[in-house]
């Protein structure tokens, strides 16, 4: 569930609607609703700022419209529902220091990405480049102060590097038993600053042992996601900073599958038919995996509006690691009559 702030003129008025957002009757205008304001998933529990930052709401040029975008699952299709879902914002007549925003990093929500099924630990990776947040990033950079990781059913593991040059620094967020009933939005003990130039890779790890064909990227919930909203100040017009494969190379990929693999790919076909029609043998499996760690890349690099930056987001190369962080240390503790070895990273993940 997620509460957008429409960017308009402040005396424009919008027309109301109820309706899927993506409804070809859906006003155009209301295209203009994207700027996150707050979002809530299952588990998440009341979030406070920072005593230096708050949401920007009000004055005189902001306009009063948001869209409330709320995504049910209704599988049994049950007629007569009637929900009173919401989100309460509370607010100080004190103005803050900062005015903070919430930027979305990850995979884009698109059928591009997916992952095949019987897979015990399937990783996605979605980039935010140092050329999005070159452009779109104060010249002082962010500081990041809150993080709520997102997939859907079939996550395990989710995590956000940060990136300097070629040179990892440590970790923006971490869960390594992730679970889409719990999808707390924390507080970082340790703020980060994010430069102009850095990058941000958000991993998702996948399990989807009981699933007998492909799962697609969407916004269903049987479908899947990869996502970390973070909270952060100032607030920049940076509002998306996600990827997804070259849709160029993906074409290539479904052709190679029917010339070379004869499986029953076809160019006439849309995305989703595509991948429903190949045989996903855990070397065709395989295969597509390491397509996704090499293929160049589809940026979204959004601004609050919905425009993209100006710049040229398809055939984005990947970021590379040259200098990695060393690995965590492990450390034992007695646990009753034996001993248990605990990851220091992974017990950092659970806190």
């Amino acid at each position: 569930m997620e509460v957008f702030h429409c960017e308009v003129e402040a005396d424009k008025k919008l027309p109301p609607w109820k309706g899927p957002c993506s409804s070809p009757e859906k006003p155009k205008i209301l295209e203009a609703c994207k700027r996150v304001l707050a979002a809530w998933a299952m588990g998440a529990l009341p979030f406070t700022y920072p005593e230096e930052a708050g949401l920007p709401i009000g004055g005189p040029e902001f306009s009063r419209y948001v869209m409330l975008e709320v995504h049910y699952n209704n599988p049994e299709l049950k007629e007569g529902v009637i929900d009173s879902s919401g989100i309460k914002l509370t607010y100080t007549p004190s103005l803050r220091e900062y005015d903070a925003g919430v930027m979305e990093l990850g995979l884009e929500y698109t059928n591009k990405m997916a992952i095949p099924p019987h897979q015990a630990d399937f990783k996605l990776t979605g980039y935010c480049v140092a050329e999005c947040t070159r452009v779109g990033l104060p010249a002082k950079g962010i500081v990041i102060f809150g993080s709520q990781l997102h997939t859907h059913l079939t996550g395990t593991k989710v995590y956000t590097k940060h990136i300097r040059g070629s040179a990892e620094l440590p970790e923006l967020n971490r869960d390594n038993h992730y679970s889409t009933h719990f999808q707390e939005i924390r507080r970082l003990k340790r703020q980060v600053r994010i430069l102009p130039g850095d990058s941000l890779l958000t991993t998702c790890h996948y399990s989807t042992m009981d699933r007998e064909n492909i799962t697609l990227g969407g916004y269903a919930i049987s479908e899947e996601m990869c996502v970390n909203y973070v909270h952060y100040y100032p607030k920049s017009d940076l509002e998306v900073c996600k990827s997804s494969i070259d849709t160029k190379v993906l074409g290539s990929y479904f052709r190679y599958m029917k010339q070379y693999n004869d499986e029953a790919t076809s160019e006439s076909k849309g995305v989703d038919e595509n991948y429903q029609s190949i045989h996903w043998s855990q070397a065709n499996a395989d295969f597509l995996y390491h397509l996704y760690s090499s293929a160049p890349l589809s940026m979204q690099c959004n601004q609050s509006s919905g425009d993209r930056f100006p710049g040229y987001w398809n055939g984005t190369p990947k970021t590379e690691i040259l200098y990695p962080l060393p690995p965590q240390k492990r450390r034992c503790t007695s646990a009753g009559a034996g001993k248990s070895y605990i990851d220091a990273e992974e017990e950092e993940g659970e806190e």
